[in-house]
């Protein structure tokens, strides 16, 4: 079976452009490959952050990944810091990354802007990293943003340059991009030319996956549109960003093109489609919620299904690294184990008294 690997930063919260873009594509791919699922908690450490707000945020994009409905029995789901294997291959890898492909990254561009001489380097290098995230389970498939298409492209560059320099031609599979659906690119909702977001200031501008029924409503009657009803054809959405964004919205929570959509709406006054779209968007969005709020209540059983992926990603990891080290040259030495005498004499409990 192929294998994919996805994951997201837990920066802020996670919001309607997470889960039509990626959440919900990700459940539906759980059941035709071996999937991976990680917080990479490590990426998000190359902007600035408060370390008590990253635990709680790792958690919460843990708990929207199960309340959205993947299965962390069926699969593997982990933060990545808990698996030393993917800092340990980003070195490795890092090695074998010319400068002049990462000069050529056009997000690094965006988000350094004018400080780019004050960026940190995590930054910079912040593709060779999810090179490794990939490389490392050897994934053949990567479900990805358009944001993120670049750097999966580095990804297979990367590969492609570690196996033809040790004469390892199949060694890394080149993970294949899956870009998915119609709603890849969810928009704001007080702005329909620019992406919906964390980072916006507005609470208006986004559906959070932790908003509750009266607040998505709420939101969705709040959203931008224009004073022209809906049109009939999806050409009349042309020049109209807010209307095309809620209809796509629609169209993709109601599993519809947004040429169904306008069959059933067009011609309608923005008022009474808004109704029909604050109606759909709470029954597919709420019990998300209600669900993400069930289990963040449950730090401990949370934390469990987080150590036991990390266990199991890491049997992966493990092996990934240890061929790669072999490969590359370096000593391996196999680990001394200690006698439990000496691990009391060191301080440590017995096991039943643990």
């Amino acid at each position: 079976m192929n294998r994919i690997f996805s994951g997201m930063q837990p920066t802020r919260q996670l919001h309607l452009g997470n889960y039509l873009g990626a959440l919900r594509n990700w459940v539906r791919l759980q059941h035709d490959y071996e999937a991976i699922f990680c917080v990479v908690d490590m990426h998000a450490i190359t902007i600035d952050h408060d370390p008590e707000v990253l635990r709680s945020n790792i958690r919460e994009v843990a708990a929207a990944y199960i309340a959205a409905g993947i299965d962390p029995e069926k699969n593997i789901l982990f933060n990545q810091s808990a698996v030393a294997g993917h800092a340990e291959l980003n070195w490795i890898l890092a090695c074998h990354t010319p400068l002049g492909w990462l000069n050529r990254m056009t997000q690094f561009k965006e988000k350094a802007g004018k400080q780019k001489d004050n960026a940190v380097l995590g930054l910079y290098a912040y593709p060779v990293l999810m090179a490794a995230d990939i490389l490392l389970y050897k994934a053949t498939h990567v479900p990805v943003g358009e944001d993120q298409k670049q750097h999966l492209e580095l990804a297979r560059d990367i590969a492609g340059a570690f196996n033809r320099y040790y004469k390892r031609e199949d060694y890394f599979p080149l993970p294949e991009p899956q870009i998915l659906g119609e709603a890849t690119r969810v928009m704001s909702l007080r702005d329909g030319t620019k992406k919906m977001s964390k980072s916006d200031e507005s609470e208006y501008s986004r559906i959070n996956l932790t908003d509750d029924a009266d607040t998505i409503a709420l939101k969705i009657r709040k959203a931008k549109t224009d004073t022209e009803p809906l049109p009939s054809a999806v050409e009349g959405l042309e020049g109209r960003a807010e209307a095309a964004n809620l209809v796509t919205i629609y169209g993709a929570l109601s599993d519809q093109t947004r040429a169904q959509v306008l069959a059933d709406y067009g011609g309608q006054q923005f008022s009474a489609f808004k109704g029909a779209l604050a109606d759909l968007a709470v029954a597919k969005l709420a019990p998300i919620a209600g669900e993400m709020n069930r289990l963040l209540g449950d730090r401990a059983e949370l934390d469990r299904i987080l150590q036991k992926g990390a266990e199991r990603a890491g049997a992966i990891a493990e092996k990934t690294v240890n061929e790669v080290k072999d490969i590359v040259g370096l000593v391996r030495f196999a680990p001394k184990v200690k006698d439990i005498r000496d691990l009391v004499k060191e301080g440590h409990k017995p096991y039943d008294e643990v």
